[in-house]
């Protein structure tokens, strides 16, 4: 179990990145670029094309990946609806 120090700081922190607001271009862009579409750990790792095993994305044991992608999905809404360009 967490400690209660430690699970307040976490959550003041989760508030912190849900209160960040999107009113910038080069924001948007910036945390479109630095926050990744999907779990960079996850891997196959093969041997002359074969898979001989599957690391899991662990991005869910991140306490702050929830909040991330939903960083990350504000700024794309952000770009696609105020500035209308959009970003891969």
């Amino acid at each position: 179990m967490i400690a209660k120090p430690v699970k307040k700081g976490l959550t003041i922190i989760r508030h912190w990145f849900d209160a960040i607001e999107i009113r910038d271009r080069k924001l948007a862009r910036f945390l479109c670029k630095v926050i990744p579409v999907q779990c960079p750990f996850e891997r196959d790792i093969q041997f002359f094309g074969r898979t001989l095993a599957h690391i899991p994305p662990l991005c869910k044991l991140n306490p702050f990946y929830d909040q991330l992608a939903y960083l990350r999905f504000r700024a794309l809404c952000y770009l696609v609806e105020q500035c209308g360009e959009s970003y891969q």
